[in-house]
């Protein structure tokens, strides 16, 4: 890379990074700044809940767009293996820095780690004829392994820093991981987009896909791919053990009344974007921890959407028919008791 094009970048970068500046304070903030004086709720207004909200939304885009290909290829504890792993790369960069008094930023080494592990997988069930649940249990256990030998492997000097990436935290959500996250629900998005159709194939029959000399190798590999990236942009919200919910749970409740592939992401979506703000909201008010409050919130509604499925169509009015029949025989045992006869 010459002088020229390197100076041209780093303008670039300087570009985007002022107005991304401008759109989170001037533009996304002072929207914020207002809803929180007119609602009268102030926490709006606070830069860390304007950034966590922010960063929210975006993995309750990303994360029901890719959860969707992958619950509906019966794979959706991939999910949970790169999490389990990107854990071991937060670990491998929180020791680096520690040992060799490096800046590695761990959200760095846990997408490499990710990715790696992510197409480690995929040749595992191509290559190694091991079955797809045995490969991620595989995976799962060494990457976790490898985390925690890593831990103590510094007399724990670094379980301290760890425990954010762990379980989550709302006031760790700073400007860059923001930016990070808007990055990615960009990128994610568009390449979905891009590559629909060709996914879309490959989730529902590869064998079809195959035949029509589609790239199913490509294509397996690239949804792996965004996987990780999902998880490791939503690891700071969410934390390491919950991170794999947002993958799975909105897509699972949008399931249960979704008319197609494409009307199921859209539900998905919206489910996953209520639970966001809910939990986020809750995590402030009580002082819980986000990602729980926000995994609780999608599994309650996906409990919602289950039992009014299993509900009969006309079970609230014949809920209303059964209260004013037992209000009317109340009101008549009352008016016998008194000694008084019904009108007819």
């Amino acid at each position: 890379m010459t002088v020229e094009s390197t100076a041209t970048l780093g303008w670039l970068l300087g570009e985007l990074s002022g107005l991304f500046e401008w759109f989170l304070e001037d533009g996304y903030g002072a929207v914020m700044d207002v809803l929180a004086e007119s609602l009268g709720i102030p926490m709006l207004g606070y830069p860390y809940m304007q950034r966590a909200y922010l960063a929210a939304v975006c993995v309750a885009v990303i994360g029901p767009l890719v959860g969707t290909f992958l619950v509906h290829r019966e794979i959706s504890m991939i999910g949970d293996t790169l999490a389990h792993t990107a854990f071991a790369g937060v670990a491998v960069g929180l020791f680096l820095n520690a040992t060799f008094a490096l800046s590695l930023s761990p959200l760095l080494t846990a997408f490499v780690v990710a990715v790696v592990t992510a197409l480690l997988v995929e040749l595992l069930i191509e290559y190694a004829g091991a079955y797809t649940d045995t490969s991620l249990a595989i995976v799962l256990t060494g990457g976790f392994a490898v985390g925690s030998i890593l831990i103590t492997a510094t007399d724990g000097g670094i379980a301290v820093g760890i425990d954010a990436y762990l379980f989550g935290s709302l006031a760790t959500v700073s400007k860059g991981d923001v930016g990070y996250l808007v990055f990615m629900c960009l990128l994610v998005g568009g390449v979905v987009t891009l590559a629909y159709r060709p996914l879309l194939y490959v989730t529902f029959d590869a064998t079809a896909a195959r035949a029509a000399r589609l790239g199913v190798r490509r294509y397996k590999r690239l949804m792996v791919v965004l996987t990780a990236l999902v998880v490791v942009s939503a690891m700071q919200i969410m934390g390491v053990i919950l991170v794999a919910a947002m993958l799975v749970v909105p897509v699972a409740a949008a399931a249960l009344v979704a008319r197609s592939f494409t009307h199921s992401i859209l539900l998905a979506i919206l489910a996953a974007e209520f639970a966001a703000v809910a939990g986020v909201t809750l995590s402030y008010v009580y002082g819980i921890a986000a990602g729980g409050s926000i995994v609780v919130t999608a599994i309650a509604v996906y409990a919602v959407v289950l039992i009014a499925r299993k509900l009969p169509a006309d079970a609230p009015f014949r809920a209303l028919r059964a209260s004013n029949r037992c209000r009317a025989d109340r009101s008549r045992d009352a008016l016998e008791a008194d000694g008084g006869e019904e009108e007819q």
